[in-house]
């Protein structure tokens, strides 16, 4: 997700030349969306779980990657950013707790600060790798057929599509390793 805040970022200030704060006030829907999601998590996973929460709101944030990959240099703020901003939002705010309480789980209380520890580490390796892949594939992306503002478009909604691959790789490996494991468990 790290690489869906920085393409995003370069999107609106280099292509629809926001200064940095309307860029940064651009991002409020998905940023408002997550905060709202993110206080409902506690009844949410009292009624369907940590595991199914969680690939609920990894798949929500897929659907909304999957959008917002889709960019070309005209469209429109609400129905192509901000809607799939929202998508996004709920997604995050839905699994980020979830996500959390499954690196923990299963873990002695004495070494929960631990095990804790580590799951932020890995949340922080993870958005690093992550973002050097798509920093990459960006790259990667050219065209000799376009150029200019065109390419950096294609380039940014290519880097984002990559975004979503890696969201439908995390969505299965949660579906198996999470959600089935936690049905057999139960």
């Amino acid at each position: 997700m790290i690489g869906f805040w920085f393409f995003i970022t370069q999107f609106l200030q280099t292509v629809r030349h926001y200064s940095p704060l309307e860029a940064g006030l651009a991002f409020l829907p998905m940023t408002i969306t997550n905060f709202i999601m993110a206080v409902k998590v506690p009844r949410y996973t009292k009624r369907f779980g940590n595991p199914l929460l969680l690939a609920a709101g990894i798949a929500v944030t897929l659907i909304g990657m999957g959008w917002l990959s889709r960019l070309t240099a005209d469209v429109s703020y609400i129905t192509g950013i901000a809607l799939p901003m929202i998508l996004i939002g709920i997604g995050q705010g839905a699994s980020l707790g979830p996500l959390t309480a499954s690196g923990i789980a299963g873990v002695d209380p004495r070494d929960a600060g631990a095990a804790s520890g580590l799951v932020n580490v890995a949340h922080q390796l993870g958005g690093s790798i992550g973002l050097a892949i798509l920093v990459t594939i960006f790259a990667a992306a050219g065209s000799a057929v376009i150029g200019g503002q065109e390419m950096l478009v294609h380039r940014i909604a290519t880097s984002l599509a990559a975004g979503t691959a890696m969201l439908a790789l995390a969505l299965v490996v949660v579906i198996v390793l999470i959600v089935r494991s936690g049905k057999r468990a139960a």
